[in-house]
């Protein structure tokens, strides 16, 4: 039931490749930015934002054409260059903790709105607005939305044959992960692939909600122009069993009014507290939180724990309204200036530090939902609490471009 297609990508020169790919472009801090955009004249960054210090100020018509703008100059000097046919890729990132594996294509808008491809988030409209018009001025993106599938023993087995073959790309990056991706152009390949995915009653989106939105909505808009590769999306496409699937930690600012005393007895109508000391302690299990307050680590584990329904039963629901909300007066986990979020792929020393140096009062550990919570949510079209998951693998910009 579900539908992807290849398609007629852009991609680095392959001796750039590994000088043109980058992080996505909001995980760099002003100086890496700067360094990256000062010494190397190939980095997909100078796409993303052309002439940087100039457009700071510019409007989002300007930035976005100036965007494209640099992007056709990339092509001219054939720094990037455009595939001949449409073709899959297999990618591969091997970092030092895992190796994920999964397929670069285009998946269906009518299945996204058709709910084959199934969605566990809440967009912001005013983003998703801004992204629409992005691709629309741009013409092209080169992040692709994260979507898993169900365990799938030949495609597994497909892919360990596949990585047998020699790549089209190889390279390590600054962060010593290795990245390679080989180029599927076999038509009979291609349709054996696509056959694969046919069978499968539903897609799941794992991480770019908004991206696949503004897809979608650009789609509405300007479906009537007849452009085909606006039907579709850029996704990779990875099993279920290969995602990582971290928490998103909170550390809030104060006690809401209340003391140390208070809140630890306010917290003991819901849990069994139990003070930690010095010991770097994390949840082990679900319904289990981890709490760093006053130099102390705590474990709190839920005393009730039966639930009517999944959301109900999410710990990133839990904390929210037996402690953020009733507790701390925290009412808007997207907007509230209190709370602050800390992927769980960061170590809890960094919570520690900060509450520590008195910005903030208190932080919470989180254990990370499953696979089978994310889907069982998406099937019964429930909505995660905002930063409920940091899910990796992260996918490299510029390194394979999908053109609208």
């Amino acid at each position: 039931m579900a539908k992807i297609v290849p398609f007629k990508a852009v991609r680095p020169a392959r001796d750039k490749v590994s000088l043109v790919v980058s992080r996505s472009y909001d995980d760099y801090n002003p100086a890496e930015l700067a360094s990256q955009l000062d010494y190397n004249p190939f980095s997909f960054l100078h796409v993303l934002n052309p002439a940087y210090i100039n457009l700071l100020k510019a409007s989002a018509e300007t930035r976005f054409k100036s965007v494209h703008n640099k992007y056709a100059e990339f092509k001219e000097e054939h720094v990037l260059k455009k595939e001949a046919d449409a073709v899959f890729y297999l990618y591969e990132i091997h970092s030092k903790n895992r190796v994920y594996t999964g397929i670069i294509a285009g998946t269906s808008i009518e299945d996204y709105q058709n709910n084959v491809i199934k969605k566990h988030e809440d967009t912001l409209p005013y983003r998703v607005e801004y992204f629409k018009d992005y691709l629309h001025m741009t013409g092209f993106n080169t992040e692709p939305v994260l979507i898993t599938y169900p365990e799938n023993k030949e495609l597994e087995q497909w892919i360990g044959v596949k990585k047998q073959k020699r790549p089209l790309y190889l390279f390590t990056t600054l962060n010593r992960d290795k990245h390679t991706l080989w180029r599927v152009k076999d038509k009979a390949e291609i349709l054996w692939i696509q056959e694969q995915f046919a069978a499968m009653e539903s897609l799941y989106i794992a991480d770019g909600h908004h991206r696949s939105a503004s897809a979608e909505m650009l789609y509405e808009e300007d479906k009537i122009s007849g452009n085909g590769n606006l039907n579709y999306f850029m996704s990779f496409l990875i099993s279920e069993n290969d995602l990582k699937i971290y928490e998103y930690n909170r550390i809030i600012h104060d006690l809401n009014g209340l003391t140390k005393h208070q809140f630890l007895h306010a917290l003991a109508k819901d849990f069994i507290v139990e003070n930690k000391a010095q010991e770097l302690w994390k949840p082990d299990a679900k319904f289990s939180f981890g709490m760093y307050l006053d130099s102390e680590f705590y474990a709190l584990r839920l005393k009730e724990t039966q639930f009517g329904s999944v959301l109900e039963a999410l710990d990133a629901q839990i904390l929210y309204e037996k402690v953020l909300h009733p507790l701390l007066g925290i009412t808007d986990l997207r907007n509230d200036s209190r709370i602050e979020y800390i992927p769980g792929s960061k170590p809890i020393t960094q919570i520690k530090q900060m509450v520590d140096e008195e910005e903030y009062e208190v932080g919470f550990m989180l254990f990370p939902a499953s696979i089978s919570e994310i889907k069982e949510l998406a099937d019964n079209n429930l909505i995660m609490p905002p930063k409920s998951t940091y899910i990796e693998p992260k996918i490299r910009s510029g390194l394979v471009v999908y053109e609208l």
